[in-house]
């Protein structure tokens, strides 16, 4: 089959300039459904913001503490971003938290204001984020921080595959279309080209496999809570709850991770 470098490339700009603040070409004749074949790219996307972030924790633990080079890191890969993972968690807690029914969890998440529940929620995950990065070994948060951001958008392309997207309009309505089998083991590729390193940092079978089941089982069940959960109240996926896919499976890494580094 022949690849077109140049149409993959443009898809790969989309994905870049739809999900961080990097400057990409604005293309005249951009089409809306053109998202959707730029979702096999949303996880090395992940890889780019999470070695920005790794970038940022190298050169700032040089001069600084490491638990401030933790924040900076932090710090550069939300402002990368856009809090735009963020923001779909808070919304997604608030919804959730506030509604009482499909039609009401929905109109709340469209709100732009932050309300208790998502306040809240987003506190604690940055919080809890931050705390585990300070709990794993120095040496390994560098590398940590690029397979998170890169398994955690790989696990929310998984959500779009499996589930249908329940608005009629939204940011994330062009992607909304059903994620192909190639795009999503390209994606797979992608996503999980980090992890497969840090396995095989870890030394004898038995690490391998130990590491692999304690940081990729708390992350599955993370996500199969988070789908079944919006799956039962909203029918389906919003953009919002993306974003929180995102960030939840992310956390489950690192949570999976210290825990391994605690045992071993």
């Amino acid at each position: 089959m022949r690849i077109n470098l140049s149409k993959e490339w443009r898809y790969f700009l989309l994905a870049l300039g739809f999900f961080t603040r990097v400057p990409t070409p604005s293309y005249v004749d951009f089409k809306e459904e053109e998202l959707n074949h730029a979702s096999q790219y949303f996880p090395l996307v992940g890889v780019l913001v999470g070695l920005v972030g790794a970038l940022a924790f190298i050169a700032s633990v040089q001069l600084l503490p490491s638990h401030l080079a933790v924040l900076l890191s932090m710090a550069t890969t939300v402002y990368l971003t856009g809090a735009f993972h963020e923001d779909g968690l808070a919304d997604s807690a608030d919804g959730l938290g506030g509604g009482w029914d499909s039609e009401r969890i929905l109109t709340i998440m469209q709100d732009s204001r932050l309300g208790t529940y998502g306040a809240v929620v987003l506190f604690f995950a940055l919080m809890l984020k931050y705390q585990l990065l300070n709990a794993l070994p120095m040496p390994m948060i560098a590398m940590s921080l690029i397979t998170a951001h890169a398994l955690s958008r790989l696990w929310a392309l998984y959500m779009m595959a499996s589930l249908n997207y329940v608005k009629a309009q939204g940011k994330a309505k062009p992607l909304a279309t059903q994620v192909q089998p190639k795009a999503l083991a390209l994606a797979t590729l992608f996503g999980t080209m980090p992890f497969v390193w840090m396995l095989y940092d870890a030394g004898g079978v038995q690490y391998v496999l130990t590491l692999a089941l304690y940081c990729l089982l708390p992350m599955g069940m993370v996500f199969l809570w988070w789908r079944n959960k919006i799956k039962c109240w909203i029918g389906g996926y919003t953009g919002d709850c993306l974003g929180a896919t995102q960030q939840l499976t992310e956390i489950a890494f690192y949570l999976g991770l210290v825990a391994y580094c605690g045992v071993f």
